[in-house]
């Protein structure tokens, strides 16, 4: 069931989300060669706290008998294109490129129910090549363009036709396994909110209306589409080996637009 938003929640997801994108900033300046992952997860973790947040990923389980995810951040590097725990550690190096995806709970207080906002950035650590530069550069825009299709009476094929198109139009590949979630009440809801054009009469094609909050988060690739769990269980890898990268915002339906909650 996709869920409404009254106007007062909607102001505290965009408290929240304000935080969380202050905190990833804060993280993302730390990714330089040398630092490890579990260097930023404490960051993380720390930056939460003292926000009077909880990392929402850190425990989460979507179904009762998953394995617990590890971690609050996902830091997801070079082929890796989400969900890779940022514990155990591994170094970054000159050259690499990192997906940051993070989640919060807030306001956090035991026995009450906070709301939930997500983002990720996709960067590169010290210095890139033209084609990991470009992949980046695309991922973001796409997020960009597909935002600015958020509105009343549009539907979720507005959103992931935006993202494919621009993105095949450069020479990339949109992944089709993972797709973009409601979120607020949760840290996945419906609707689902893929990154690729699906029949108009489907059910996925959702009609946008007002009080919706969605997670939109175009994850592409340098090579194909295609993708492959890692030996962890967790981390989610090209199929062919080629980098992906994965943008990421929380965004509110207006009743006349959007109101982009993860934004500084």
């Amino acid at each position: 069931m996709i869920t409404i938003k009254s106007k007062q929640e909607i102001r505290i997801l965009r408290e929240g989300g304000k935080i969380l994108a202050e905190i990833l900033a804060k993280i993302a300046r730390q990714a330089k060669p040398g630092i490890t992952t579990a260097d930023l997860e404490k960051m993380a973790c720390d930056l939460i706290g003292a926000a009077g947040g909880r990392p929402s990923f850190k425990g989460y389980q979507s179904l009762l008998d998953d394995k617990p995810f590890p971690t609050a951040l996902c830091a997801s590097i070079n082929d890796e294109v989400v969900h890779a725990p940022a514990i155990p550690a591994r170094t970054l190096e000159d050259g690499d490129i990192i997906g940051l995806d993070l989640g919060m709970e807030y306001p956090y207080k035991k026995n009450k129910n906070g709301y939930y906002t997500d983002m990720a950035v996709t960067l590169g650590v010290g210095k890139i090549d033209k084609e990991a530069a470009e992949l980046i550069a695309v991922t973001r825009e796409s997020l960009e363009l597909a935002i600015k299709k958020i509105k009343p009476g549009n539907t979720i094929n507005d959103i992931g036709r935006t993202v494919q198109q621009f993105a095949e139009s450069k020479g990339f590949a949109v992944v089709r396994e993972l797709v973009g979630h409601g979120v607020g009440y949760d840290v996945h809801e419906e609707p689902r909110v893929p990154n690729y054009e699906v029949p108009e009469k489907s059910p996925e094609n959702a009609v946008l209306k007002p009080g919706m909050v969605i997670a939109v988060e175009p994850m592409v690739n340098r090579g194909g589409w295609k993708v492959k769990t890692g030996p962890d269980d967790f981390t989610i890898l090209t199929a062919d080996g080629s980098l992906s990268a994965h943008f990421e915002h929380t965004i509110a339906v207006t009743e006349d637009e959007y109101l982009v909650l993860t934004e500084l």
